[in-house]
């Protein structure tokens, strides 16, 4: 292990809530080869989920300091979410100053949460670099391309004018951005905040664990979907689609894993298609678990409408599935192999694209073939080095 002693990682989680994000991903695997590999001293500022959710993935080399929220859960999702804005910006104003060693503030996501206390800390603490993770602008609430539409059109609204003044702070105040595409890069770059300083990183993958997994005698599903049941991941759907593929193929099986807040509509869909011998819900999985049904699925389907990174279905072609998903811009850089893409919202097309890679055994290992060969290069070890050596480089000028 390569010590280094010379600075301090604080990384602001205290939105974590609810199934596993991306976001959520990214700084637990870097921090924990972070802690345990390259011996930096990383302080973990979260709440009780985030502190179960970082240990039960194996970060225990960190220092967590809790921000409790707990005894707000009863109220609900939104006095919850405020009570974590207060807790964590009164605890960033009564951090001490008192620190020989430089410091760098990730804040792990846009949401207030972790925003506003990072910039506070960023304030308060001398010798400090705030690196700012924004990895999706919330669409506006009146447009097409938003996800949020009748009931959830409230919803939509929040999250929109909520993202107004963390993008104003982050461009004003960060040292560096970390986005997920080079659309997004262009809405931060400024005189303050050269190209250098705002970064279009990509996620990593587990490369080596499912070669440990030996293959199936037999595939049991034709498509896996793995995912947050949100609006903006397509999961209603992609029920419509399989109803579509059932259609022309009567006995094709569909794996779904993951939770969220449609689950109740996505099972009444299923339900109203008579699909209920064609989808099994798996609920929540993980670890070997998670990669055994990979393995015996023949593709995955991510038909998300909004999105600009998606690494749940990166974790299913590391297995040699072959994707089909909507054409959205901000994925055309991260899936240029290995994944039939469809214009988006069109769901026959969508249908038609799953049945023509499964009875179409040479455009199958094509695909295979690439997908292998795309997340050889998005090795965990490799890809938190490489974000490892963007935070010394934010070091390094503050130094020059």
């Amino acid at each position: 292990m390569n010590e280094d002693n010379s600075f301090v990682i604080d990384i602001l989680a205290n939105s974590v809530a609810g199934p596993m994000s991306g976001g959520d991903r990214i700084w637990i695997e870097c921090a924990k080869r972070w802690a345990k590999e390259r011996g930096i001293i990383v302080k973990v500022f979260t709440t009780e989920e985030g502190i179960e959710r970082g240990q039960y993935y194996g970060l225990r080399r960190a220092n967590y300091v809790l921000w409790s929220s707990s005894k707000f859960k009863k109220f609900g999702v939104y006095i919850i979410y405020v009570w974590r804005i207060i807790k964590g910006c009164l605890a960033a104003i009564r951090i001490s100053k008192i620190c020989g060693k430089n410091i760098v503030i990730f804040s792990s996501s846009d949401f207030m949460p972790d925003s506003i206390p990072a910039w506070i800390m960023k304030m308060r603490l001398k010798n400090s670099k705030w690196v700012a993770a924004f990895y999706l602008f919330a669409p506006s609430p009146f447009s097409k391309e938003s996800p949020y539409k009748g009931k959830l059109f409230i919803r939509g609204l929040l999250y929109y004018l909520s993202q107004i003044p963390i993008y104003w702070l982050i461009k004003k105040y960060a040292d560096m951005v970390w986005v997920t595409n080079d659309l997004d890069r262009w809405r931060f770059i400024s005189k303050r905040l050269p190209p250098e300083k705002v970064v279009a990183i990509r996620w990593g993958v587990d490369t080596t664990t499912p070669s440990t997994i030996p293959e199936p005698k037999e595939k049991k599903f034709d498509a896996v979907f793995i995912g947050r049941f949100h609006p903006q991941k397509g999961i209603l759907e992609l029920i419509d689609i399989w109803k579509l593929v059932c259609e022309k193929r009567p006995y094709a099986k569909l794996a779904i894993i993951g939770t969220g807040e449609l689950e109740k509509d996505v099972r009444k869909k299923i339900r109203e298609y008579r699909l209920e011998n064609n989808v099994t819900l798996f609920g929540f999985k993980d670890g070997v678990e998670k990669l055994k049904i990979f393995k015996e699925s023949m593709i995955v389907v991510h038909p998300a409408t909004y999105d600009t990174g998606a690494i749940a279905p990166m974790e299913a072609i590391s297995c040699g599935l072959p994707a089909v998903m909507f054409d959205l811009p901000a994925l055309r850089t991260y899936y240029p192999k290995g994944v039939i893409k469809v214009p988006k919202n069109n769901l026959s097309m969508f249908a038609e694209s799953i049945l023509n890679l499964l009875s179409n055994a040479k455009l199958y290992e094509t695909l295979k073939e690439e997908a292998i060969q795309l997340t050889r290069e998005l090795d965990w070890n490799k890809k938190t080095d490489e974000l490892l050596n963007l935070i010394r480089k934010v070091l390094d000028d503050s130094c020059g």
